[in-house]
């Protein structure tokens, strides 16, 4: 279950597991996938460090629409293949750039942002959405990132009901 207190962040296989532990308590409570991504969202921008935003883009008509997230308000609408968000989606392949203004056609949010972080969010063959962390910090995010981040959205994907989200 989720416990209001921050979780140690000096062993990043230790955080993600405390992470991963009080995202299944949050989804043994709920299926709403709606539901559920806003908790992730607001559980992800509360626990991480040196990030300012953490939320999610959905599936919508062919495009990338903003989902529940936690921090400054953000663009709307995505489309498959611009930015890290889009690209990360076109390509079912999770995007990790430590230098967001180095990235070919990176769309700016937030100006603080320096690094990016974007899981797609796949069941089956069928893409649902991504997880987007953004953070000021340059080369924050890394592979260890990237592989506790997948699991964290295949345990939402796992634990939610997608009924509703029409793509």
């Amino acid at each position: 279950m989720y416990r209001d207190e921050r979780i140690d962040t000096r062993c990043k296989d230790q955080f993600y597991r405390e992470l991963n532990l009080q995202m299944k308590g949050l989804l043994s409570v709920e299926t709403d996938w709606l539901a559920n991504l806003a908790n992730a969202a607001a559980l992800l921008f509360y626990q991480m460090d040196q990030i300012n935003w953490a939320g999610f883009y959905l599936v919508r008509k062919g495009g990338l629409v903003l989902g529940p997230f936690g921090g400054k308000p953000a663009c709307t609408r995505i489309q498959m293949g611009q930015g890290v968000c889009g690209t990360a989606a076109e390509r079912r392949e999770s995007q990790v750039v430590e230098d967001v203004h180095q990235f070919p056609g990176h769309i700016a949010c937030d100006v603080a942002s320096e690094s990016e972080i974007v899981i797609p969010m796949l069941d089956g063959e069928r893409l649902l959405g991504v997880l987007d962390v953004d953070s000021p910090i340059r080369a924050r995010f890394d592979w260890e990132d990237e592989r506790h981040l997948g699991a964290f959205a295949e345990l939402l994907v796992e634990g939610s009901d997608w009924e509703g989200l029409d793509d």
